[in-house]
């Protein structure tokens, strides 16, 4: 019985510190599970880069590694998408980021669901432990988001009272993420050849933020209308001072 008990104690107490990898430690390059997964995550950046939200100190990433010292092993686990709001040191070419360590805790994490069991829903406390658990009870990660691509279905969790509880949207299905000051929700259409669901961010008046190929097509059709407007004034626009 004493036996059991000390093994059950390793189990339920958690040790967490956070500390530099070793130099030595290998970070396995995990495989992307699909295509798919690597443009959701791209597409996500891309409209905040173009929003000009993303600043220096920030570190959003895609497939990284956040770690974390758990009973003295070395816990590894990589998001599909994070949001850090501010880290110590801006590095070109970080591949790993220990949390407290090196900067904030991630603010936002992403988990796009695939056909490969990945575990995006374990709350497994034994070592290696379950992405679940590792977020919610490890990291402390305030928002935990699960994606499915392939229906549209988004879960968004929020950390209170040191438990992950699922949110409702608001009226336009859309999940305000405070943290970076931006609505998240799903959107339908196609990107880079890929037609189906997608996750967006709008701004708080509720403006979607656009890809790149939105802006210039807005640009286009705004100076098509200027064009037409000024015809219609008996304006050649070609003829305009510069």
């Amino acid at each position: 019985m004493p036996t059991q008990l000390s093994e059950l104690q390793k189990i339920t107490e958690l040790v967490i510190s956070w500390e530099a990898l070793p130099n030595d430690f290998h970070l396995e390059d995990e495989p992307v599970e699909n295509t798919g997964q690597p443009i959701l995550a791209g597409a996500l950046r891309e409209s905040l880069e173009i929003a000009g939200f993303i600043q220096p100190q920030m570190l959003i990433a895609s497939n990284f590694g956040l770690c974390a010292t758990v009973n003295n092993q070395i816990i590894v686990k990589a998001p599909d998408w994070l949001y850090i709001p501010s880290v110590k040191e801006i590095l070109p070419e970080r591949r790993s980021y220990t949390p407290n360590l090196e900067g904030d805790i991630p603010a936002v994490i992403m988990e796009f669901l695939s056909h490969t069991e990945c575990g995006e829903y374990s709350f497994k406390r034994t070592y290696p432990p379950g992405k679940w658990f590792f977020y919610e009870q490890i990291l402390k990660v305030p928002v935990y988001i699960i994606f499915d691509p392939e229906n549209g279905l988004l879960e968004f969790y929020q950390l209170e009272n040191e438990r992950y509880q699922l949110k409702q949207p608001d009226e336009n299905g859309r999940h305000w993420v405070d943290s970076m000051g931006l609505f998240l929700g799903t959107w339908q259409g196609t990107k880079e050849g890929r037609t189906g669901y997608w996750l967006r961010w709008w701004d708080k008046d509720g403006n979607l933020l656009l890809w790149a190929v939105e802006k210039i097509d807005k640009e286009r059709q705004e100076k098509e209308k200027l064009i037409e407007y000024l015809l219609s004034q008996g304006i050649d626009p070609n003829n305009l001072p510069i």
